[in-house]
């Protein structure tokens, strides 16, 4: 058909279809009218299939002033007290996807650099109970990461906030390094002042007090080395700026905060800052009560199994 008549129903609907009548074999021509009938209706455009499955997408943008987890959360509680008929699925695409997407490769990328981490321990402390305390700062750290979005309200940004994690993972562990070192430095130390061939043979309050000596004479380090790492992350955080040509040809640095790259990298400072603040105490508390317990607990070990060694 012409152009001008593709619109004309009319036109359509008498269009000659051609085919060979069965019962004397001649070759007819009859109008569509007389083999079918039309009416109007509501349909797809067209069919999609994703994997062979047929799919509908519906999408929307967002108002000012909405966050998309809260809504998408929104939608997951009113589509789980909707019965689908049998064959019909539902799934959120397109950012929640992704972002799940994200969360799966940064979990697994946290997993792997705690993994690392925990091996290079070992090799350092040629010990399994040491890293295990040493990657509780770790968990501390997490912790303290949670409290800070709370308790601010931000935003948590999923890719750039995985990735503050992850590098908060390979700071927080440097403070119960230093610490644990120096303690086993000083029970080292007393276990050769006083002739021992291992440290096993140390009286309980020795390794207490080494304890308590290592925690005095490791705080200024442990905290000088959190406060100067947050001072170093908070122009990134705030996203302050200034032009330093400027600065240096015309004493005018141009300074103004905020911008772009707030928005990026802003949510991975914040994300270390928040950690690494409360990890850092944490660790001054926690660390050193967690090393004693250990320790009571092996000597409680090899106790048992010097006796059991006797008895036979």
């Amino acid at each position: 058909l012409s152009e001008k008549y593709r619109n004309d129903e009319n036109k359509l609907i008498n269009q000659k279809v051609t085919f060979r009548n069965p019962a004397n074999g001649q070759i007819v021509q009859v109008p569509i009218s007389a083999v079918a009938t039309f009416n109007y209706s509501s349909t797809y455009s067209s069919i999609r299939r994703l994997d062979g499955q047929r799919v509908i997408t519906l999408s929307s943008n967002l108002l000012d002033g909405y966050n998309a987890n809260e809504i998408v959360t929104e939608l997951q509680n009113e589509m789980s007290s909707f019965d689908l008929p049998e064959g019909y699925t539902y799934e959120f695409t397109g950012e929640q996807q992704q972002q799940a997407e994200d969360m799966a490769f940064l979990g697994g990328a946290l997993l792997l650099a705690v993994f690392l981490i925990f091996i290079i321990l070992v090799t350092q402390f040629n010990s399994i109970i040491s890293p295990f305390i040493v990657i509780l700062s770790i968990v501390f750290s997490l912790i303290g990461v949670l409290l800070g979005y709370v308790i601010t309200g931000s935003t948590i940004s999923v890719i750039f906030t995985g990735v503050g994690i992850i590098s908060l993972a390979g700071v927080v562990v440097n403070n119960a390094i230093v610490l644990i070192d120096y303690i086993n430095l000083l029970i080292r130390n007393k276990s050769d002042d006083q002739g021992l061939s291992s440290t096993d043979e140390l009286p309980y309050h020795e390794i207490k007090n080494s304890i308590i000596e290592a925690g005095g004479t490791r705080l200024r380090p442990v905290l000088l080395t959190a406060i100067t790492t947050v001072l170093g992350l908070i122009p990134l955080a705030l996203g302050i700026n200034f032009n330093f040509f400027t600065l240096i040809s015309e004493l005018d640095p141009q300074y103004f905060s905020g911008g772009d790259n707030t928005a990026m990298w802003g949510p991975m400072a914040w994300t270390i800052i928040y950690g690494l603040t409360f990890a850092t105490f944490l660790t001054l508390v926690v660390i050193p009560v967690m090393y004693w317990l250990a320790y009571r607990a092996k000597m409680v070990f090899v106790k048992r199994k010097s006796n059991g060694i006797s008895a036979l």
